[in-house]
């Protein structure tokens, strides 16, 4: 039974993968899909045990998957979402839509898209860590569908200021669920780790890596300008259903992610975490398409060295860009800007193997040969 258990999610996990790239009816309904693949992981997995985890379906995964998008922060005793936040940020775009035109044609206005794109890049990851990425999302993607850019041009700076996004959300607790899990699970002993453990850790990475993202989005404006003399600065005002539309695929999607988790969580504990550190970073890129919060909170242990934990982060938050449904601002702005699985792919996975690459440098390769 284990054996087909293993088979049957290992079935699932290709069609997550490779079907929204084939079938254009899949893509179009991205949301739908990952939920019904994580209602069906999660099944199959209550067929199996693992030991010290609970398998299948039970009232606390159920809970979760509900409130989570629901309730990611506290204020004043008001619970804070991911949905919240996209509810109230479409309905203030919808009122005030004119002020935030006439703004961002003021700022385009005074200063050239090479400076403003680099800028706007970097900022936005680095305070993410602070707003959250899903707000800092929201942003980029409403200044960028309203900046003067061609359509290709608009795809490639969406996508990688969408990888800074996720690199610069892992410096804080408050960046996303990944890094609160993190946070919460190093408390004790031998870490203690507080607010600025990640930043302390992580910054003198992340910090640099943001950096050339925004270098790297002039590079793409520059290599996507043209001579058009007709594109201006226009905010799109949307109708309410779409507003409210999109905040129910963004609930829907979070429920996908908490049940694709859960329902894979025998093959994370099985075989995912028993893999030497080179290897697992690797392997951790299976987050482009499943939860990272859930790979973190099964890798991450205060028993794991401090180069262990840094290396499996870096790994979670980098190929979370890789695809669409790596993280939740990609499919915000993917769904926003209206890039397709193929064309977020076609640029997010050379990105994301080239970061990959240059990290594995930095992390393991002076201690392969010998130098460390």
């Amino acid at each position: 039974m284990d054996g087909m258990v293993t088979f049957g999610l290992l079935v699932i996990f290709c069609f997550v993968l490779i079907l929204p790239f084939v079938l254009k009816r899949v893509e179009e309904n991205l949301e739908i899909f990952l939920f019904c693949c994580g209602v069906l992981a999660l099944t199959i997995s209550g067929f199996t045990t693992v030991a010290g985890e609970q398998t299948g379906w039970n009232v606390a995964i159920v809970t979760q998957a509900l409130t989570s998008p629901l309730d990611i922060a506290s204020v004043w005793g008001i619970p804070i979402g991911i949905v919240q936040i996209v509810l109230v940020v479409g309905f203030l775009i919808y009122f005030f839509h004119h002020h935030l035109e006439r703004a961002i044609n003021r700022v385009a206005g005074s200063f050239s898209l090479n400076l403003i794109i680099p800028l706007l890049i970097i900022v936005l990851s680095l305070v993410s860590s602070i707003i959250s990425a899903i707000l800092a999302a929201i942003i980029l993607v409403e200044i960028i569908n309203a900046l003067p850019l061609v359509k290709e041009a608009r795809i490639e700076i969406t996508v990688i200021a969408c990888f800074a996004i996720g690199l610069g959300a892992g410096l804080t607790p408050l960046g996303e669920p990944l890094t609160t899990i993190v946070t919460t699970k190093l408390a004790g002993d031998p870490y203690h780790a507080d607010f600025f453990f990640l930043a302390d850790k992580l910054a003198i990475y992340i910090v640099p890596a943001v950096i050339f993202l925004g270098l790297l989005g002039l590079v793409a404006l520059k290599k996507r300008q043209t001579d058009e003399t007709n594109l201006k600065c226009s905010v799109e005002r949307e109708e309410v259903s779409e507003v409210v539309i999109r905040a129910g695929k963004v609930y829907l999607f979070i429920m996908a992610l908490v049940f694709l988790g859960e329902g894979f969580k025998p093959l994370i504990v099985d075989y995912v975490v028993l893999i030497p550190p080179p290897g697992l970073y690797w392997i951790n890129m299976v987050s482009a398409v499943l939860d990272n919060a859930t790979l973190a909170a099964a890798e991450i242990s205060p028993v794991l060295s401090i180069n262990q934990i840094t290396s499996a982060l870096l790994a979670l938050l980098i190929s979370g860009g890789m695809l669409i449904p790596g993280n939740i601002p990609n499919i915000i702005a993917a769904g926003k800007t209206g890039i397709t699985s193929k064309e977020w792919a076609r640029r997010g996975v050379p990105l994301g193997l080239g970061l990959m690459a240059v990290f594995f440098c930095i992390l393991f390769v002076p201690a392969l040969i010998g130098l460390a």
